[in-house]
């Protein structure tokens, strides 16, 4: 393959990019600074550096880079606008947590070179197949190494280069490919070299062997040798036939094999390491489920403080903030509204040092960027600590702005028995508020226009001093509510929850609570199946504890395991409950909608998350999990010299009964490619409900063991066989080429 860069090298826009140009970095409206930026040879990092830095530079990759967005399309571009003409500005967002960058070019036409030459180099990047990337990733390895710039590499230089990668190796072995891969004998490896050598080293014994089992000759699988393995191995029974050959037309890279209809070892390791060979079922990522049942049969990806980018106390408040919750496939977002000093509602966390934005700029944000990702609905849960004044703007702007795609009235103007389906409800947008009355009244004049503040504070708990537990001023106080935004709430009117059998009698489809972390918890473990069934009738909210002021995260399986749709989690905080989150919604294309199991979606269902077994239809599933290798792991500890010492934790998160972890044996010195050959067992009562999550720590027998990779998936998406897990960062983004190759099976428990 060639260079990265020489695909692009004739681009214009490319071509300005590699020059270099000076660009004002802005993060704020008195902080603007410029830096010399230009694209490297590889096309894919972009350096930069300030005038004044000496040696000191910065560098990202382009396949860090999500999108670009062009003119003041972010907060800091807005409040330099009257400053800067927008056809100067652009920004570059990034996957993940990692914040913008906003830049200033000098003239529109350097503008428009930098904002069409990453997006050309991103969609480069997107469109690469598996060994491209791999081929690409270790050229950049060459490029960082390559000290001198002079593209060559000898021995002493690719050994060391060699351990940044995390790879140790014997000596002789390593000259002996160094040497093969040496064709002019001139004692150093160009970058093509190079890739040819790390070719070499990185042949798999393991794949090789499970190549070797299949394969009559050794050298090839033939097309029913190929479907023989994809049926006893990767369990695809009668599809294994015609599958086999569009294995072999997508992955073999040798023409002469494809039209034998054969498959060499190198087609067969790009086919295993292709999402086709994930333990994630392809099928299963796209949108599939049948999205035509009532809103509470759905858990719904909700967020907490959405308008947060850090903790509660002092962080900072921020449209990013909406929008990076909503690329996530996040469903229901919370706006904190108080009121803002010059008849504006303002947001942020009450009572404080976190910044404030508008709420009108909000629900512009939400306009824009609510159906990028899912067409489904969103819910807005608001949390209104407003007098009836700035209420009313509320409401005006929500119907100013929004239009068409808020929801203002039932959807056939019909009293609801159920609530709509999200396929109904597709392009809008609820209001979760408080509401006068209820769709069925039509309210008389003389009615005061006030309701209890006690609605919300009766559901929280002593522990929760947060701003969904206690009102805004005094406990009991009347709070007078805006006609005009209670009218806009149709299918979810937030009310005090007043017990089951309250709820199994008198309350309406499109009524629904919030409960607090361990408000809820205690609900779970005294009327578990209770709850179950409220569940599949009423829409519920769970929120983390007020004390949680750093914006941590309680673990969202346990409100699940009773079927709480709404689970609302701080988006802002990486970690293990985030992982949860994004492995439950990773399936049904990320919608942020996932379908209940069916024994949840019973107004008269049984199952209690305590007694899984009592259930009608209980049927236990036991997985096998033979961890095989790893490859080519990031480093944990930067420093020279410094490799890491891998071990494989497997954990279940379900019911309490599920809940459970096994890990393997830790390897000394080796990142790079680790075999362990050890087999994990388990027993899961409820794989309807259970999460597989696959981590991989950095072993430390003096300390806790760092961080190296994870990857979470719904039980019920596993694909059996031999499987890569492609690891994501503690971010939840993508680290290639890192992976775990393992053999999975699945089978009923007897």
């Amino acid at each position: 393959m060639e260079a990265e860069g020489s695909y692009v090298q004739d681009d214009p826009h490319v071509k300005l990019m590699m020059a270099g140009s000076t660009l004002r970095k802005v993060k704020s409206r008195s902080w603007k600074k410029q830096r010399h930026f230009r694209l490297l040879e590889d096309g894919l990092t972009i350096w930069y550096k300030s005038r004044w830095a000496g040696k000191g530079h910065s560098t990202f990759s382009v396949m860090d880079v999500e999108a670009v967005r062009e003119g003041h399309q972010s907060e800091v571009m807005l409040s330099i606008a009257e400053e800067f003409p927008a056809e100067l500005c652009f920004t570059l967002v990034f996957h993940g947590r990692q914040g913008n960058l906003d830049l200033v070019a000098d003239s529109p036409e350097e503008a428009q070179a930098w904002i069409q030459g990453v997006r050309k180099l991103i969609h480069k990047a997107q469109t690469m197949d598996e060994q491209e990337r791999q081929d690409q990733w270790v050229r950049d390895w060459f490029q960082k190494a390559d000290k001198n710039k002079d593209g060559k590499m000898n021995f002493k230089e690719v050994k060391k280069l060699l351990k940044m990668m995390n790879v140790e190796m014997n000596e002789d072995n390593a000259l002996h490919l160094f040497t093969m891969a040496d064709k002019c004998e001139s004692g150093s490896l160009e970058i093509e070299q190079f890739v040819h050598f790390y070719q070499m080293l990185t042949q798999r014994d393991e794949v090789w062997k499970v190549f070797q089992d299949y394969s009559g000759d050794g050298e090839r699988l033939t097309l029913e040798e190929l479907e023989t393995f994809l049926r006893l191995e990767q369990g695809e029974g009668d599809q294994s036939s015609q599958h086999a050959q569009q294995l072999i037309q997508r992955y073999e890279p040798s023409e002469s094999a494809v039209k034998e209809s054969s498959m060499s070892l190198e087609g067969f390791q790009m086919y295993l390491c292709s999402q086709e060979g994930s333990i994630f079922n392809p099928a299963l990522l796209e949108l599939h489920q049948d999205m035509n049942q009532p809103l509470s049969h759905y858990f719904i990806s909700s967020s907490h403080n959405t308008y947060l980018l850090e903790d509660q106390l002092r962080g900072l408040s921020s449209l990013e903030a909406y929008i990076q919750a909503l690329k996530r496939g996040c469903r229901c977002v919370e706006v904190d509204c108080w009121d803002g000093s010059d008849g504006e509602p303002i947001v942020y966390h009450g009572h404080t040092l976190t910044s404030k934005i508008l709420f009108r700029d909000i629900i512009s944000t939400l306009k824009e960027y609510a159906f990028k990702v899912s067409d489904f609905p969103v819910i807005v849960s608001l949390e209104n600590h407003c007098g009836v004044e700035q209420q009313t703007v509320m409401a005006r702007h929500l119907r100013h702005i929004l239009g068409e795609m808020l929801l203002t009235a039932p959807l056939d103007g019909q009293i609801p028995l159920m609530l709509p389906s999200p396929q109904e409800l597709r392009g809008k947008i609820l209001l979760k508020a408080k509401k006068l009355g209820g769709l069925e009244t039509h309210l008389d004049e003389t009615l005061t226009d006030e309701v209890s503040d006690e609605d919300e504070m009766a559901n929280g708990d002593a522990e929760s001093p947060s701003a969904e537990d206690l009102p805004a001023e005094t406990t009991n106080k009347k709070s007078k509510l805006s006609r005009e935004l209670s009218d806009l709430v149709v299918y979810c009117k937030s009310v005090h929850f007043h017990g089951f059998e309250h709820a199994r009698s008198q309350a309406k489809c499109y009524e629904m609570s919030s409960f607090s972390e361990s408000k809820a918890k205690k609900l779970a473990k005294d009327a578990g199946s209770e709850f179950v069934r409220c569940n599949a009738r009423q829409l519920c909210r769970t929120y983390p504890s007020g004390l949680r002021t750093d914006s941590s995260n309680y673990n969202p399986q346990d409100m699940w395991n009773v079927g709480c749709q709404i689970v609302a989690l701080n988006f802002q905080t990486a970690g293990l409950e985030m992982d949860l989150n994004d492995g439950r919604f990773r399936q049904n294309g990320c919608c942020g909608y996932v379908l209940k199991p069916d024994f949840m979606r019973d107004a008269d269902s049984r199952f209690s998350p305590d007694r899984p077994e009592d259930r009608p239809g209980y049927k236990p599933a036991r997985l096998s999990i033979q961890v095989i290798s790893a490859q080519q792991l990031p480093k944990v500890n930067q420093k020279e010299g410094s490799i890491v010492d891998p071990l494989v934790r497997v954990e279940i998160y379900g019911v309490p009964q599920d809940q459970t972890r096994e890990e393997t044996s830790h390897i000394n010195n080796n990142g790079f490619n680790p075999v362990w050959n050890e087999t994990l067992n388990f027993v899961v009562h409820s794989p309807e409900l259970a999460l597989v999550r696959f981590v991989v720590e950095d072993h430390d027998k003096t300390s806790r063991n760092d961080f190296i990779g994870q990857f979470t998936l719904p039980f019920t998406c596993i694909q059996p066989g031999y499987r890569h897990i492609h690891l994501l960062s503690k971010d939840g983004t993508a680290i290639p080429p890192s992976s775990v190759f393992v053999n999975v099976s699945v089978s009923e428990l007897t």
